[in-house]
């Protein structure tokens, strides 16, 4: 489709016609600070032969650099064959499927992304889907919430060790609700969440991480048993790929998980500068009328034909808006499409395969890393994906200097948790080599030989 600009006369024409004399006059409830005057570093108007360059030149500073961040999103490898698939015309241009009369197709491949989400998490029932892995914890709060109407106060369980994105997602959008957030502290040597019984009076429920922001896996059976016993829901929030590793959340402790959340972007959504993503729900069933979202059911027409449709909408057209918990974007649709057919191309076998390399290559980079003078593992928990090196050195100017060496080397946890202000989290993934990770080695020992004690460390 062609972009075709509006003149200045159809432009006048318009702002004449709403009673207004410019657009800035027609945006001025946005603050002046929120503004931008001018955009410095975008050009004058271009040829497209001078645009294309320029747009690869742009791309090309973001090239070329071995990323070992991880922190909430991953690289993994996806198949050409996902996006492939994904971008044609049936699935790319098909709109979010609000109503009944949305393609059958889009609606039986978001019936089998629910299924192979419930599956995978050992839960009754999947949404498809939410925004992104922190507004989902959010809708998790909400919703268990909502499922224990009978406490006294709203309380919830938020431990220190759960993604601090995600965190402040949660704070911003319950806060309004007098919802509280109770954190929990993590054990300083194994890096897992401490449970106190003093803090479980009134209790709505327990965020599980797992594993968590500093890839400790968690003793799920024990936290979940303790939250069920003080009568609290149990929220677990998990990466997709260490399920096919780790025990899915619907057989932690005695009775499983209530709610699992998370973020689906491992699951063939590429790193894309941070977006977009999007966020997964499954449930217990007797909890499946709170949960926000699309839920696609499976039936049979007049005529026997198998056919998919929405039930249990829960949008403001269809319901008071007051009990209204619909949560969908049209990007999420595109998203979800992409993972159920990277999950469909790998199987569980090829999951369960790249969880395996993940952990093999974290292992053996936290191995070589710990030979380094000067570098610690600073939890001894067991991990997953994702490990925390303690440094003797500034751990900000630690990554600086990788980066020089083609390496973004991890994510600084000094902005996040001051009291870990030279360690970093890093990530390995099965899309790195042995190469990749001797590289990694190599450069770190020269940048901590270069580098002067941090002094907190002398």
């Amino acid at each position: 489709m062609p972009f075709i600009p509006h003149t200045e006369t159809e432009t006048k024409a318009m702002l004449d016609a709403i009673g207004v004399d410019s657009i800035e006059q027609l945006f001025d409830e946005i603050p002046s600070e929120l503004r931008v005057d001018k955009l410095s570093k975008m050009p004058a108007a271009l040829s497209e032969m001078e645009v294309a360059r320029l747009m690869s030149e742009r791309a090309e500073q973001d090239a070329h650099l071995q990323c070992f961040i991880g922190a909430g999103s991953y690289e993994h490898h996806i198949p050409a064959a996902v996006w492939e698939i994904t971008t044609r015309g049936e699935f790319y241009s098909a709109y979010t499927p609000y109503q009944a009369e949305a393609s059958q197709g889009t609606l039986q491949l978001l019936y089998e992304y629910q299924t192979m989400m419930a599956e995978i998490m050992a839960m009754d029932v999947s949404n498809a889907s939410l925004y992104d892995g922190g507004s989902a914890l959010a809708e998790a709060v909400l919703m268990a919430v909502r499922s224990q109407r009978k406490k006294t106060t709203k309380r919830i369980l938020m431990p220190r060790a759960v993604n601090p994105n995600y965190r402040r997602t949660v704070r911003s959008i319950v806060s309004s609700q007098n919802i509280e957030l109770i954190e929990l502290d993590y054990d300083k040597k194994s890096g897992r969440i401490i449970i106190d019984d003093d803090m479980a009076n009134d209790v709505s429920a327990l965020i599980i991480p797992q594993p968590n922001f500093f890839g400790v896996i968690e003793d799920v059976d024990t936290l979940t048993d303790w939250a069920h016993e003080n009568n609290m829901l149990v929220i677990g929030v998990v990466n997709p790929i260490a399920m096919q590793l780790l025990k899915a959340p619907g057989q932690w402790g005695s009775n499983g998980a209530d709610i699992v959340c998370g973020e689906g972007q491992p699951l063939g959504a590429p790193l894309s500068s941070g977006g977009p993503y999007f966020g997964f729900m499954c449930c217990n069933q007797k909890f499946v009328r709170q949960m926000p979202g699309r839920i696609i059911g499976r039936t049979v027409d007049v005529e026997g034909k198998q056919g998919f449709s929405l039930t249990l909408q829960a949008r403001e057209q269809h319901i008071r808006r007051s009990k209204a918990t619909s949560n969908i974007c049209t990007n999420q649709g595109l998203m979800v499409t992409a993972a159920t057919i990277h999950m469909s191309l790998l199987g569980a076998d090829g999951l369960a395969r790249v969880a395996a390399s993940c952990h093999k290559n974290t292992v053996t980079l936290v191995s070589q890393a710990t030979q380094i003078s000067g570098v610690s593992a600073a939890f001894n928990g067991p991990c997953f994906h994702e490990s925390v090196l303690y440094l003797n050195r500034p751990a900000a100017e630690v990554l600086e200097e990788l980066t020089e060496h083609g390496i973004l080397g991890g994510y600084d946890l000094s902005q996040d948790y001051p009291e870990l202000s030279n360690a970093i989290v890093v990530c390995v993934t099965e899309t790195k080599t042995e190469a990749d990770i001797i590289a990694y080695s190599t450069a770190m020992q020269s940048v901590m030989h270069d580098l002067p004690i941090a002094s907190n460390d002398q």
